[in-house]
């Protein structure tokens, strides 16, 4: 529930901080003293629009903040929302708050941590419920409808059981129609697949093969060249030329004197020695190219096999990858969905039969929780039609409409196939017939005035136990009503306070006496400025209000207000 509320230079609020309780919180005042505009403020809060009139007149930015326990059946909804987040701080409190700057941007806060508003919505839907003539209406929501009457009727092990099931037929099904697509344009893909599996498999690949031809080519195609370095160096090492020896016989040469050198002078062994080793290394270094020499090939043939092998190597690269390797795993994969082409047909027929088990299954279950739903119904539409007439609707009628819808791939019932989800194949709407004289219609389309916050409070009254918003606001909730039958609103109120956080703003004494906690709202002028202040009304004040609601202050209206307070007292404490 809501237990603090910090308002920073919203609308004409300069600074407000208020602390609620349990139960009933009723705020009164004069129209335009900031009643609605506090509502606004949590509105806000919980992921409501944001515009720049809400921002104070010369001020930076507008800041709503609230601080929420986590106390009822929201609060493992909430804790894993902020888990899968990562905004989760205290467990049995959260923190939301929302800034608005007067160039229209907003930022939203969980916890202290930056959120989108998306954030604020989900977690707001779990927290506050907000009922007005131009609020949102959540029990208006048709979809809101079957969820509240499965709560109600206590359907959750039945619908459990369903979407297990449900689950299991959803899963074979995705599987069923990737095979039934893979059938179907199984011939043309089988082609293609042979076609390139086979010519992948004619050509062979081998990892890295393009490098290695490409060096061979390359020797290949430049072979004279090659030939013709080898053998001039050669002949420098070797051979010698009439001007000058070959190396090897001009290095021995001078190998000749260091030894002498050494001889003389045994310091110099060192530079022997490193003579004697270039000398045994030219000696390598001839071997090697006599060898290198009688590879080199002058191999036309071979030269015009390499180019045609690397030219199939490159048209498979650019049909299958850009690279040898993917193209051997384009060849692989053609041949895995081959093989799994060749099995699909068996494997379709099998998950076909298990398909129409499931869905006998599922229909069965499925009728097992629309009779459950159609009996809690009964039950429900009875209990709202006594409430309705408690509050002066004594003629209205209310009933749940039950559909479905035909569906060639639905559930077989009846000899019929019926279109089905997660939540079963009941198509529910709740219908009321306000007077005498009018047929059942949809709630959203006889929904207006007094007679929409009456039938709100009723469907709230009936439907308390199935709600698990903890807090609820009803913004003058009595709208269309009279003081005639305010103690009876008051009273449902206050009995919806038992299970709820219930905030209502109101001009009637009669219900404002039932509040368990009573704010005063007021518009002040202060230094030129309009500013809304928050009071704690109890015992004498509280009576002078309800005093100033019915009327001029005077021994009547205080001794009358003195009667309700009395009279709402009497009720609660039976």
């Amino acid at each position: 529930m809501l237990k603090e509320l910090r308002i920073q230079n919203f609308a004409i609020i300069n600074q407000l901080e208020l602390n609620f309780g349990k139960g009933l919180v009723i705020l009164t005042g004069e129209t335009g003293a900031g009643k609605s505009i506090i509502l606004d403020a949590v509105e806000i809060l919980i992921g409501g629009r944001a515009d720049t009139s809400m921002v104070r007149a010369e001020s930076h930015q507008a800041l709503v903040e609230g601080t929420f326990h986590l106390a009822g059946d929201e609060r493992t909804a909430i804790l894993e929302i902020l888990k899968s987040e990562d905004l989760l701080d205290d467990e049995d409190y959260l923190t939301l708050s929302r800034e608005i700057k007067p160039e229209g941007r907003s930022v939203a806060r969980v916890n202290g941590r930056t959120v989108n508003v998306g954030i604020l919505k989900s977690l707001g839907a779990y927290l506050i419920d907000i009922h007005g003539q131009s609020g949102h209406l959540s029990l208006l929501d048709t979809h809101a409808h079957l969820g509240l009457l499965d709560r109600y009727s206590n359907a959750d092990s039945a619908l459990s059981t369903y979407r297990t099931t449900y689950k299991k037929l959803t899963t074979l099904r995705t599987e069923l129609n990737k095979l039934r697509r893979l059938q179907e344009d199984a011939k043309s893909r089988i082609e293609l697949l042979t076609y390139q599996a086979e010519e992948i498999e004619a050509v062979n690949p081998l990892p890295n093969e393009d490098e290695t031809l490409k060096e061979e080519r390359d020797r290949l195609a430049n072979a004279e060249a090659l030939a013709l370095h080898a053998q001039e160096s050669l002949a420098i090492l070797d051979e010698g030329n009439p001007e000058a020896p070959p190396v090897t016989d001009a290095f021995g040469e001078a190998i000749t004197h260091l030894s002498a050198l050494t001889k003389i002078d045994a310091a110099q062994a060192e530079i022997h020695e490193r003579a004697a080793l270039i000398l045994e290394n030219l000696g390598d270094l001839s071997r090697d190219l006599r060898t290198y020499l009688e590879k080199v090939e002058f191999n036309p043939s071979r030269l015009e096999e390499v180019e045609e092998r690397l030219d199939l190597l490159q048209s498979l690269k650019r049909k299958y990858g850009g690279s040898i390797e993917a193209v051997i795993a384009f060849g692989a994969d053609a041949s895995r969905e081959l093989e799994n082409i060749s099995t699909a047909s068996e494997r379709k027929d099998e998950l076909e039969k298990a398909e129409k088990i499931l869905l006998k299954e599922l229909a069965k279950q499925g009728k097992k929780l629309s009779d459950l739903r159609k009996a809690a119904s009964q039950k429900m539409s009875k209990g709202i039609v006594a409430e309705l007439a408690d509050l002066r609707m004594e003629k209205a009628k209310f009933a749940v409409d039950f559909t479905t819808l035909p569906d060639e791939e639905g559930l077989p019932l009846n000899g019929e196939r019926i279109a089905f989800s997660e939540n079963g194949f009941d198509q529910v709407e709740f219908l009321l017939a306000p007077n005498i004289g009018e047929g059942l219609k949809p709630l959203v389309k006889v929904a207006s005035g007094g007679e929409t916050s009456r039938m709100m409070l009723a469907l709230k009254n009936i439907l308390a136990r199935a709600d698990e918003v903890p807090t609820l606001i009803f913004d003058e909730i009595d709208q269309g009503i009279g003081g005639r039958i305010g103690m009876v609103v008051g009273e449902k109120l206050w009995q919806l306070g038992r299970q709820h956080q219930v905030f209502c703003v109101t001009h009637l004494p009669q219900l404002a006496a039932f509040g368990d906690q009573h704010l005063k709202v007021e518009k002040l002028l202060h230094d030129g400025r309009t500013l809304t202040r928050v009071e704690t009304l109890e015992k004498d004040a509280r009576l002078l209000e309800l005093a100033q609601m019915l009327g001029d202050v005077g021994e009547g209206t205080l001794r009358s207000a003195h009667e309700i307070l009395q009279a709402a007292q009497e009720i609660t404490a039976t």
